[in-house]
This record gives C-alpha cells, sequence and structure tokens, in this order.
C-alpha cells in the first residue's frame, strides 16, 4: 500500500549523533585511500571545531574542501567499501527522539533522508534504517570507476527545492507532513512542511524557528525537552 504522506529526515546531528561525512572521511585518510597528510588539515579541521571558532556552515565547507582535494582519483569501490565499515561502526549511535520518531512514523509515512554527506554513505544509512528515499552528495565516477573531484548534485545548496521536486514527481502532498533538521540548511524543507521540527538547534535555525512558531526539541543524555 502507497503511504502518500511524507516524513523528511536530516541526517548529521538530527539522526546521527555525529557527522556521517566526518567519520568517513577519517577512516579513508587511516586507511590510506585519503592522503595521509590530509590528517593534519583534519585534526585542525575537528578542534576549531570543539574550540566553537566557526559556524557549522563554516566547518562543513572546510571538510567538503579536504574531500573534494582528495578524492579525485580514488576508486569507487574502495570508497564505498570504508563507508560500510563506518556504518557497521556507528549505526546505533542514533539520537533516542529521531530513532522513535522514525519508528513511529514509519507504518503510515514515506520516510526521505536528505543530507550533505556523501551518497556513499548516506544510502548505507539509509538502507540501515529502512528509509524510502534518499538523497546525498554526488561526485563524478569516470568510466574506469575513478573519481574526478567533479561535484554533481550538493543536496545542502537547497534541500527545499529538492524535496518540492521530489513530491512533484513522485505525486506526494505536503499535507499532514513531517520534517526535522538541525541546522539552518534545514529550514527550505522545514518550512514546506505541516510539522517542522527543530531539534538540537544551531543558533540560526533556532532563531528561524522561534520566529515561525515551530516545535524545538532539545535531547541532552538521555532526556529530551520540548521547549515553547
Amino acid at each position: 500500500m502507497r503511504k502518500n504522506k511524507l516524513a523528511i529526515f536530516d541526517v548529521d546531528g538530527t539522526i546521527f549523533r555525529k557527522n556521517l561525512h566526518f567519520e568517513l572521511l577519517t577512516h579513508l585518510i587511516y586507511a590510506g585511500i585519503f592522503q595521509k597528510t590530509s590528517k593534519e588539515d583534519l585534526n585542525e579541521l575537528y578542534g576549531e571545531w570543539i574550540n566553537q571558532e566557526h559556524t557549522y556552515e563554516q566547518h562543513r565547507d572546510k571538510m567538503l574542501q579536504i574531500y573534494e582535494k582528495n578524492i579525485v582519483g580514488c576508486e569507487e569501490r574502495d570508497v564505498k567499501k570504508i563507508a560500510q565499515k563506518v556504518i557497521s561502526a556507528n549505526y546505533q549511535r542514533v539520537h533516542i527522539f529521531t530513532r522513535n520518531l522514525i519508528r513511529k512514523l514509519r507504518e503510515e509515512y514515506h520516510l526521505l533522508m536528505i543530507s550533505g554527506s556523501p551518497i556513499e554513505i548516506v544510502s548505507g544509512y539509509a538502507e540501515n534504517f529502512s528509509f524510502d528515499d534518499f538523497f546525498g552528495s554526488i561526485y563524478e565516477i569516470d568510466d574506469q570507476g575513478f573519481y574526478t573531484g567533479k561535484e554533481v548534485f550538493i543536496p545542502v545548496l537547497d534541500k527545499g527545492k529538492i524535496v518540492e521536486e521530489f513530491a512533484k514527481e513522485r505525486n506526494f502532498s505536503l499535507k499532514d507532513s513531517v520534517g526535522v533538521g538541525d541546522t539552518e540548511s534545514d529550514a527550505k524543507f522545514l518550512e514546506l512542511v505541516d510539522r517542522p521540527i527543530a531539534f538540537n538547534p544551531n543558533k540560526e535555525l533556532k532563531e528561524i524557528a522561534e520566529k515561525k512558531n515551530w516545535e524545538i526539541v532539545v535531547e541532552r543524555k538521555d532526556v529530551i525537552y520540548k521547549i515553547n
């Protein structure tokens, strides 16, 4: 039976407690698929994030720069192999609120995952949680199965447009739809749904959610707070 209602979830910081792209990048470096010298760049990036020296968007942009510089010439099957290892090691590291919400909505909602992390790891993560569809960043692969480094599809540029096009092409109504995200890049799809949830929002999304009177949920350790 077709499920007509959509439930849209961001992944990093929303379902997964950490960042899939960062974990993939770390494992690719340690496996020797990416340059070992990039370990210093990664450590610096992590330190800046822990010390709150820049916003999440700036953090993501720097992470993308490291990834795109190293992905050139890598073989697709090697990256997919490492992505699967990351998923196997981290699939249980999820937030209680979104884990339970996914379970609750699964029977009646078409579950859509949308992330800026590479499609190689997003696809496996979506499959692990039995999502119906997913979007992740795509990088060009040549005829021999090697990455060129060229961006083909980057969802975080406009998640709202992607959701609108998906709903139109697949004939989904956004009536009674649900959306969950944690940063301002998620705001464009949250404003499309009937029940937008800002989950553990950063400052930018929190301000948007407050102005638009969206539901704000914060999870701290094993306690969930709903903020009016």
